[in-house]
């Protein structure tokens, strides 16, 4: 027999019972912590969306009513996404400053219900674009698109404060223009809105793990890609030029999308910034799981929870999930 060893220290003390894990644990998750993503149409039925299993396009009154369930497990913030319609939509987007369209209506109809539900909504052209792209496209001398910067951004000013005046609490810029962010929040400013906080979509990606989003939108680009106006996935440093002057502008909080595959990111944001920093685990990354899971390979629910975990650690104050509501029900 050999003889024992003698070790003065021995980490695994810390993590003899979950008593004791729990007294050392580092990070934690709580349902306060997560932002629900809701889509929504202007449909009186709830449809099952085949990109995203176990989400739906919500009717308004759905809508109110999954509110009113995510709220009792203790989520208290939403952010919503509009699949609107093809008639609707227009290269300039104009539907989205409609003060009597789908998101105003539906962020009244919450906050009539649920006053202390945050609602956050999407500024952005995308969902509203005949072209499918987040901004004006033009084509250049050569034939090729062009997504005009300023001019779309006097049309995402519009947008936010429509979203304002309906009430939201948060506006969230996805569209990645430059300048937006100052922009809004003059022009928020000058019409009274000081209150309404803006979540800039920072570090938002050019990334593959959107393709089941756009299919709960149907707001795929038509033509060309997004690669223009969205982050290079090879860069790091970019993501902090891009915070730089987005906090230099007046944003209240920083985002990162998608949270998992940018966890240095999200970590570089954090350790930079005296702000709150948002993550967005987004559809690819909630497909992935729910594929794997209901092929049995592995366990859904402790995969959800890690993954928020994961993204939690690295320094996010909130996440964005679709697990949101089940994650909080089982925290």
């Amino acid at each position: 027999m050999s003889e024992k060893l003698t070790l003065p220290i021995r980490p695994r003390r810390n993590r003899k019972s979950p008593a004791v894990r729990g007294l050392v644990r580092e990070t934690t998750l709580r349902p306060e912590d997560l932002i629900y993503p809701l889509f929504l149409h202007d449909e009186e039925q709830n449809d099952a969306i085949e990109s995203m299993p176990g989400l739906y396009r919500w009717s308004l009154a759905g809508l109110v009513e999954e509110v009113g369930r995510a709220r009792e497990v203790g989520v208290r913030a939403v952010v919503l996404f509009p699949k609107i319609e093809e008639e609707l939509k227009s290269s300039h987007g104009e539907e989205c400053c409609n003060a009597d369209g789908l998101v105003p209506r539906a962020i009244r109809a919450i906050k009539k219900q649920y006053p202390d539900v945050a609602v956050i909504t999407d500024v952005a052209l995308d969902p509203y674009n005949s072209d499918g792209h987040d901004g004006i496209v033009v084509e250049d001398d050569a034939g090729e698109l062009k997504i005009l910067n300023d001019e779309t951004v006097e049309i995402l000013c519009r947008q936010a404060l429509c979203h304002a005046d309906a009430g939201a609490d948060v506006v969230s810029p996805s569209d990645m223009m430059d300048g937006r962010i100052g922009a809004i929040r003059a022009a928020l400013d000058a019409a009274g809105h000081e209150e309404v906080s803006l979540l800039s979509y920072t570090a938002k990606y050019a990334s593959a793990y959107y393709g089941p989003f756009r299919g709960a939108l149907d707001s795929a680009p038509k033509a060309g890609d997004k690669k223009t106006y969205q982050m290079d996935p090879a860069n790091r440093r970019e993501a902090l030029r891009e915070a730089e002057l987005d906090v230099a502008e007046g944003a209240d909080m920083l985002m990162v999308k998608p949270a998992g595959p940018y966890l240095d990111i999200v970590r570089d944001l954090a350790d930079s910034f005296a702000i709150p920093i948002a993550a967005y685990q987004v559809s690819g990354e909630y497909l992935m799981i729910k594929s794997a899971a209901a092929d049995g390979w592995i366990d859904e629910e402790k995969v959800s929870m890690e993954s928020l975990l994961g993204i939690k650690r690295a320094g996010a104050d909130m996440i964005l999930t679709y697990f949101a509501k089940d994650v909080a029900a089982r925290l």
